[in-house]
């Protein structure tokens, strides 16, 4: 049994991390984005692999499912990041969490008469607070895909949701009106283990650290 445990996510943070592994001298066994297999075994007798959903990385983490997690940005601040140690930003799946809305919608007089908002987004509480913080009130509704086309439809007046590029957005006639935070994947560490297993997981966080550099 593997005695290092690191919870991943297949897309664009697998992608994106693979190379780093690469350079920390992890190399899975399987490829996780075409096998079956949710333990993937590495070219290291004593590290696994754990492929999860993407919002369920700081859970497994936080509850000691796994030592170790490569997590986005956005996910932490949702999740709250409870007993989570984050000591390495890996500067990768770079995007931003923005407010848009419909092309031709004045979001920012809307905003000045202290109209409220219908507010589409899988991000519920990192846009309440946002929204909050502003003093804006918000009713919010809860999707999990296809953002774009709650303001298409009349679901709502905006929604919040992460940009790389924005394409997706001009392609739907939708147009960015605010940043709430700048996002990238990073390496969080359950607090427990990190006293448990120090002797194991420093110098690969340390490695992780210096692969980013």
């Amino acid at each position: 049994m593997a005695s290092i445990s690191i919870a991943l996510s297949k897309g664009r943070i697998f992608d994106e991390t693979a190379p780093l592994l690469a350079r920390v001298g992890i190399r899975p066994r399987s490829n996780p984005e075409t096998s079956r297999k949710l333990v993937i075994a590495t070219n290291r007798r004593d590290l696994r692999l754990i492929v999860v959903r993407p919002t369920d990385t700081p859970t497994y983490v936080q509850h000691g499912g796994a030592d170790l997690g490569i997590a986005g940005g956005d996910v932490l601040v949702e999740h709250g990041g409870e007993g989570l140690y984050q000591p390495v930003d890996l500067g990768i799946a770079r995007c931003r969490m923005m407010v848009a809305v419909r092309k031709g919608f004045n979001y920012a007089n809307a905003v000045a008469q202290g109209a409220r908002l219908r507010v589409a987004t899988k991000y519920v509480n990192t846009t309440r607070q946002h929204f909050a913080a502003k003093g804006v009130h918000v009713d919010l509704i809860h999707l999990y895909g296809s953002m774009e086309l709650a303001p298409l439809t009349g679901l709502a007046d905006a929604i919040v949701d992460l940009v790389a590029t924005g394409r997706t957005l001009r392609d739907n006639g939708l147009v960015a009106v605010e940043e709430i935070l700048p996002v990238s994947a990073r390496l969080i560490v359950n607090q427990a283990a990190l006293k448990t297993k120090r002797a194991a997981l420093q110098p690969l966080i340390d490695a992780f650290a210096k692969a980013t550099q």
